[in-house]
């Protein structure tokens, strides 16, 4: 059973912009608009290993995330969860799966599509307004 409510999934099945929110190896958060997906389970995310989020992740797998509804600003949903697993992507397939979400139309997989993994964040608790 998931720990998100009802009353706000529909932020999660939107196309809205997550802010994931990771932890520095200094202990200092860092915070970015994100595209993702959900599947009633996971919160999936696209990154590279070469960005500091994918360092981050690894270190520490506890992340947060924040969506706002644009229709309605001082209704949100915040989850806090783990990285439970990360997979590679290396063709860059999911993000172009979430390029076609946001209504993104591209000519190809991004370039650096071989450094591509997919973040599976398990959602553990949430708030919301």
């Amino acid at each position: 059973m998931s720990v998100v409510p009802e009353s706000h999934r529909d932020l999660l099945e939107r196309p809205l912009f997550a802010h994931l929110a990771t932890i520095r190896p200094d202990g200092l958060p860092q915070v970015n608009p994100m595209w993702f997906s959900w599947d009633g389970e996971f919160l999936y995310f696209t990154n590279t290993t070469v960005r500091h989020k994918y360092r981050n992740v690894t270190t520490n797998p506890q992340v947060a995330v924040s969506i706002n509804d644009p229709d309605q600003p001082y209704r949100y949903l915040e989850v806090r969860g783990v990285v439970e697993r990360i997979d590679p992507d290396p063709t860059g397939a999911f993000f172009l799966t979430l390029a076609d979400r946001y209504a993104l139309t591209l000519d190809g997989p991004p370039a650096d599509a071989e450094h591509r993994v997919v973040y599976l964040v398990r959602p553990t608790s949430t708030s919301h307004q």
